[in-house]
Formats: C-alpha cells, structure tokens, sequence
C-alpha cells in the first residue's frame, strides 16, 4: 500500500467523482481508476458502489476512509515534526571532549550554544582523544575534538586550531634562562607527560624518537596543572599545549619553545565518516567552527 494510493481515494471521495478527481491530481482517468482498483484489491474490499448513476463510497469504504484520514495527517505531523526538528536544531547527540582541551577551550562555547539552541541536547563525554577516536568509530560517540592528525579515511576533520607544545622547567633548571631548546637536548631530562591515551602523550613520544631518543618518562597525569606543578617543583619537564601555558599561574616556572623537531597541537573536530549526524550535531559543528573563526580574529585564543 503506498500512500499515493490512500489520497487518490481521498479525493475521489472528496469530488465523488473518478473524472473531477483526475483533473485536480493532474492524472489521466484510467490511470485513477487503475490506482484505486489496485488498492481494492490489495485490500479486498469494494470502496466504491459504481452501479449507481452518481459515484457512492460503500460502507467498508468508509470505514477504511476514516483509517485512510488518520494515516495522511500522522505522516503530515511526521513532515511538520522532521522539519522543526530541522529549522530549529532540535535533536541530541554525544560530543567527546579531552578534558585539557576541554578546561582551554570549550565551557564558553558550550554556553553560548545552549543559549542558542536550547532545545538541542549534547551530551557531553571527557575521555582522552585516543580512546575518543574508537569511541566514535564504535558509534558511542557522534562528534569530538582530537588533536591533528588523524586518519581522514575513517573521519570527517574540520580544522579549528593550530598551536605548538611548549615546554615548562622549573625556574631552577639549567635551561630556565633560555628561550627555545632543540629536542635533542631533552635526551637526559625526565618527562613529565600526559597518561596513555592522550594524543599529547603520543606526539611528545613521536618528537623525543623524532629526534633520536626514547623519552625517560618520570610520570603521567590527566591534569595540566599536577604536570606544572611537578615541573615547578624541578621533578621533570612537562610539555603543554600554548592556551594551557597562558591561563596558568607561571611565577615559578620558565616557558620554553622547542624545535628540531616542533611538537605541533592542532585541534580539530571530527566525526566516522558517512555516520548520520543530527540537525543539533550539525549546527554544533557550524557553531563551534564560527567561533573558532571570530576568536581568532579578535587574537583570543593567541
């Protein structure tokens, strides 16, 4: 049964007439009448009394036109809701956030979406952008933030940052004077760093083997500011994205650049490629790049 079928009928009932009925759908006569013949015999029920001189509806044709009414205005609610839910980016969906992008970044953003579009409804997921990237590929997931790069033949990427890892020593370490180091430099000091399953771990890792070594790591944290403290404390030297270094309180620490090799902190948002997203996860990922654009304009984020 299709739904063509049910508002043929309808009108043929409304103009009680298969000829009247076929100038106003715009269909020839016969291929009316073959329309509702179909649907008669799909329901083996006879809708119309032809035998009389003016076309009648029978009793079971009646009955099967209050259905027909009933079924025609829930697929026209179905159409109103799914265009509502369009025009006014209603839905829900997961966002994955690590929690050190998370703290430089994002509780503003969020604000001001959910301002916005208070009937979208994000969910909100901290987990460190590894296990994030195979927490989207499993569907968990719809949209998160992940620390460039990433394999773009499993994901979407929308760029919206691009910084460098800076390093932090106490002010009693013998580099505190300087203002960049190379990494191969770094070969014998003690690496305080971001746990397993951060991305910052693994690019801090790649630089150190990049440039010759295997990092002696003296101890890892989920927490920025636990990892400036330690160096702050002459226990290792902790690498930190720019945004972290800036909001955070560096009276007794020095800020180094590092080169040979530079440790690149470039963020993006991504999502499983051909995954459904909703109208809310969509406007999100609009929003959040809209903002990225302004505030770097206006050199917040520097």
């Amino acid at each position: 049964m299709e739904l063509k079928q049910l508002r043929y009928f309808l009108e043929v009932h409304q103009e009680e007439s298969f000829s009247k009925a076929s100038e106003k759908l715009h269909v020839s006569q016969p291929a009316l009448s073959k329309v509702i013949h179909q649907l008669e015999e799909e329901l083996d029920i006879r809708l119309f009394d032809r035998s009389t001189r003016h076309l009648k509806i029978t009793g079971e044709g009646e009955m099967i036109r209050k259905h027909a009414q009933k079924v025609l205005r829930d697929v026209e609610d179905l159409t109103k809701a799914a265009n509502e839910i369009k025009f006014r980016k209603k839905g829900s969906f997961t966002f994955g956030l690590p929690p050190v992008i998370g703290s430089s970044f994002f509780p503003s953003i969020i604000a001001s979406f959910r301002k916005q579009y208070p009937e979208a409804e994000m969910h909100i997921v901290e987990e460190g952008a590894k296990i994030m990237e195979q927490s989207l590929l499993e569907g968990n997931i719809d949209v998160g933030v992940a620390i460039l790069p990433v394999d773009e033949e499993q994901f979407e990427v929308r760029p919206i940052v691009k910084r460098e890892l800076l390093l932090v020593v106490s002010k009693e370490h013998l580099l505190a004077g300087r203002e960049n180091v190379t990494m191969k430099e770094l070969e014998h000091e003690r690496f305080l760093m971001f746990r397993k399953g951060f991305s910052l771990y693994d690019r801090v890792r790649e630089g150190a083997i990049q440039a010759g070594f295997e990092p002696v790591i003296e101890h890892e944290s989920t927490q920025w500011d636990f990892l400036i403290e330690l160096a702050m404390a002459d226990l290792g030297v902790a690498f930190l994205p720019e945004t972290v270094v800036k909001k955070a309180n560096l009276h007794d620490v020095a800020v180094l650049s590092v080169t040979d090799p530079s440790i690149h902190w470039n963020l993006a948002l991504i999502w499983r490629r051909q995954s459904y997203q909703s109208h809310a996860a969509e406007e999100w990922v609009n929003f959040v790049e809209q903002a990225f654009q302004h505030m770097e304009e206006g050199d917040v984020l520097l």
